[in-house]
Order: structure tokens, then sequence, then C-alpha cells
């Protein structure tokens, strides 16, 4: 499902205008009817008497919200419109609506001064429903004034509200909160959803998300260049390819894992368990041969390759034995518990170049490249970068806050400027391709925040990448089934007690799920 900004959604309705002749007043009726739709689901149906309270700003989102209350009028609901302007500065669309409203003998009561909220206060005890109708995709920065205030008493009522379009307090592109901000029950929202209503802190704002069609041609939409889509679970079963029946382990890959360091060796295990239970047909995890033995024990269907040297990865034999190795493979895991010891980054850095099947990197494998950027201009195939902000800041010389402020930026230009796919992990996982494509994840929960986390779904996403999906396939799909096993991890478990453990376990029910598979 695509995402768009203001100006993208902006750029659509005009053009619905002026390409296809359709009145903008034709698409602030679908709008409100769609939201009508809503309020009729959320009453069962049942219309008549109930009391809905629409507060509606002075421009198209308020005449979304007046068309909203015009269809309620009608089906016998008692409505109240609190308008946050003087009715002769409504214009437009929205005033013809205005009109009609009044005209049909609608409750309207214009909030210009403090003493006015006295009547809000009063209507929002005996409500069953309130309109959020204020500001639309356009609204930038902190609503100050009446309207601040009306958000906020919105918001410490207990009324369910119905957003159009976007809570109100809420930036359509950036998903920022920056003041009083509404809380919906509902936000139904038009034609595509916008960018911030899946990103923190906005997406907690939004509850139940709903996209209306407003009748806006499919094929206008086709013919933009809209870059950025939401993964969903349709998605990543397009890109599943069923197994043959007379296929072998040869057909899905062989992926090795190159990590491990002392204390760090349940890294290697849970990448390669979380290669080996995305599909690929043979994994081996490559470590120091001083923990060789570690892994021997850990791991039964995970082949193993003990590599030169002692406790840590090093030396020109070892850099010889992986890459030698490696030329079996379809995919290379590294990273995964590596540790930091300089010879370990050096070795990192020499191998990049060397490599000949697709890549993921991975923590360890990760910080070899702070201040040595360079070397990714010398990776010949296509590679998977999966930093936690902490490490997108290392490699950025910044620090994690300005990472977290821009999320979908830095990753868009890190892909761009490094010619990687870039998984920018965290709440709301951003995967951004060389080729300009972003991919926003919503699956996922705060009891993922745990150790070997990252090392699950670096192995996912190898997995994938050994049976011949395209990187930033791969790790968007990768990203979705991480995030969704998680998610059902966390109705049986709950949050505090979810493991990396949990991951895998729960992994293959929501590939079964994904897939279709009775």
């Amino acid at each position: 499902m695509k995402l768009v900004t203001a100006e993208e959604m902006g750029r659509l309705d005009r053009l619905s205008s002026s390409e296809y002749g359709i009145p903008t007043l034709l698409l602030m009726e679908n709008a409100g009817l769609r939201v009508l739709e809503v309020i009729r689901r959320h009453f069962s149906e049942h219309l008549r008497g109930r009391r809905v309270l629409i507060f509606a700003g002075k421009g198209n989102n308020g005449g979304d919200g007046l068309v909203v209350g015009r269809h309620l009028l009608n089906a016998g609901a008692e409505v109240k419109v609190f308008l946050l302007a003087r009715p002769e500065e409504v214009r437009g669309d929205a005033a013809v609506n205005l009109a009609i409203y009044q005209k049909m003998g609608g409750k309207l009561f214009p909030l210009l001064e403090d003493k006015d909220l006295q009547r809000v206060d009063v209507s929002l005890l005996y409500a069953e429903l309130a309109v959020d109708a204020i500001y639309g995709t356009g609204f930038r920065g902190a609503a100050s004034g009446l309207a601040a205030r009306v958000i906020e008493m919105l918001s410490q009522s207990r009324v369910p509200v119905a957003a159009v379009d976007l809570p109100s307090g809420l930036e359509a592109d950036t998903g920022r909160v920056n003041g009083p901000c509404v809380s919906a029950t509902y936000t139904v929202t038009f034609a595509l959803p916008k960018l911030g209503l899946y990103l923190y802190p906005g997406a907690a704002h939004v509850g139940r998300v709903v996209v209306a069609d407003i009748g806006i041609p499919q094929a206008l939409v086709g013919a933009q260049p809209l870059n950025r889509e939401l993964v969903t679970e349709e998605w990543v079963r397009e890109r599943l390819r069923p197994r043959r029946p007379w296929s072998h382990k040869g057909d899905y890959g062989h992926v090795l894992v190159v990590g491990g360091s002392p204390g760090l060796t349940g890294a290697v295990v849970m990448a390669a368990e979380g290669a080996l239970r995305s599909g690929a047909g043979l994994v081996t995890a490559a470590v120091p041969a001083a923990l060789h033995s570690v892994l021997e024990e850990k791991t039964l269907e995970v082949m193993t390759l003990p590599l030169p040297g002692g406790e840590v990865l090093q030396g020109s034999e070892a850099l010889a034995a992986v890459e030698e190795f490696s030329r079996r493979c379809q995919a290379v895991a590294l990273g995964p518990g590596l540790g930091r010891h300089p010879g370990t980054q050096s070795l990192v850095r020499q191998l990049l170049p060397r490599l000949r099947c697709p890549l993921v990197l991975d923590a360890d494998g990760l910080n070899a490249l702070a201040g040595h950027l360079g070397v990714l201009r010398e990776v010949r195939v296509p590679a998977v970068l999966t930093p936690h902000p902490g490490e997108m800041a290392r490699l950025l010389e910044t620090s994690s806050a300005r990472v977290q402020e821009d999320r979908i930026g830095t990753a868009e230009r890190a892909a761009r400027d490094w010619g990687v796919t870039v998984v920018l992990k965290g709440a709301r996982t951003v995967v951004a391709s060389p080729s300009g494509a972003t991919y926003l994840i919503a699956t996922g929960n705060p009891g993922m925040a745990t150790g070997g986390s990252g090392d699950v779904l670096t192995g996912i996403i190898s997995g994938f990448l050994a049976q011949g999906m395209p990187a930033e396939e791969a790790a968007a799909a990768a990203a979705h089934l991480h995030g969704a096993a998680g998610d059902a991890a966390l109705a049986e478990r709950g949050q505090r007690a979810l493991t990396a453990g949990d991951l895998l376990a729960y992994l293959p029910r929501v590939l079964k799920q994904t897939e279709g598979v009775d």
C-alpha cells in the first residue's frame, strides 16, 4: 500500500480535477460519506437519536466534517457542529457545505472566545461520538489558542473520536506531535494513507486506520512517482515463491553466517536458525576455531565451520577461509556476535570487496565500517545493512537523537549514498533501497527490544537472499515477518517476557499464515 506526503496527496487531488474533471466538491462529499460509513458501523447502523459532536476548522477538513454532519442529520442523529472560525471565514467547498448544513437547520456553534468552551465541556459529557475535522494534511507545528484547548478537551474526554484524514495536531509527513493532539478511536484517511499515520509518535494517536476510496482514479495514482510503501501481509505473500514438490535443499540456497566471539556465540546461533526458519536449504555457521565446540553443542541442523586462529576472528588465514567457503554459498550474514577487536574489524573491511554473493551486514560488522564507509563503494554484490539507531549514528558520526528525528530521510540518504539496502531498525523499521524505493514496517512491538532480536532478523534476510529474493524485497519481507512473529509471541507471552528465541518459535506460524498454508 503506497504511503503519501501531504504534497503528493494534494497533487493527486488537483490532477483529479484538472485531468479528469472531478469536482473538488464531489471529492469532499465522498470523503464525508466514507467517514459516515465508519460512524454507522460504530453505532451498528443505528444512527437515530445518537448524540454526535463535530469539531470543524475553516478549511477543507472542516468541510469534510460538515458533510458528515449533514448526513447524520438526515439519519436522525442529534448533531452539534463546533466551528473554530466565524462562519464568514469559511471559503470554497467548505462554505458550500456550511450553507447547506445551516439551511437544513443544523446546530452551529462558532468557538471564538474562552467562554464558548463551556458549551463544549458540557456537550462532551453527553456525547456518544465526536468527529475531529479541525486540521488536515496541511497542519504543521503546534496547535495554539482555542484550537489547542479544544484538542486537549477532546483528548481528555472519554468520548470516542473519528478523525477526518488524520488526528488534529499530527503532522502528515513526519508523524511529529509538537503540542496537543487528538487521540482518535478511528482515523478515516482518504485515497492513500499519509506517511505520518504510521510514524511515531503520531502513530500512537490514530486508533484504527481506515483507508477510504473517495473516487480518485487508480490510473492517476498508478502514474505518480510514489516511492514509499507500507508492507502488508499480502505484499509479503506475493514475494514468497511456492516450493516445488520435486525440489531439494540445494534449490533453496546455502547461507554462511560469520560471527562469534567469547560470550557472544548465541548471536551466531540466532542468526543461523533465523536463516533456517526462513527456508534456506543449508546454513553454515563460521566461528573462530576456539569457539567451534560451543557451536557444535548449541546447534543441530546448522553446520559449523571452524576458522583458523584463536578466540578472535582475524588474520589472513581466516580471511581466506571465509572467502573460499562463501563461494559455495548464495548469501553471507556477517557480523552477529563478531566483537570489536581491531583485527576482526580489519578482516571485515578486507572481506567485503571479495564477496561474490549477496550480503547482510549487521552488528559489529557495521561497527567495523565506522570511519571507513568508502569500503562500501568496493562491494560488488547486493548488500543489506541493518543498523539500529545507535549503529547508524556511529556510521554517520552523529547522534541517535538526530537519526530518530528523521528516520525515513536518514535511511533514504544512506541507501542512496552508500549504494546498499538499509534496514533502519526500531519502532516502524524503515527499509530503504538504493533504487529509491522505501518500505515502512508496521509490525512489531516493544517486547522485541531484547538481545538477539536483530540477529534473528539478519538470519531471516539472509535466508531470503539465499533463495533468490532481491535485496530490498528480502529485507522488507523479513522485517515484516520478524515483527509479525514478535506480535504473535506478544499475544501469548506479553511484552516483558518476550525473548529473541520466541521470535524463532513463532516465525513458522506467521510464515504459514502469510503463505495461506492450511
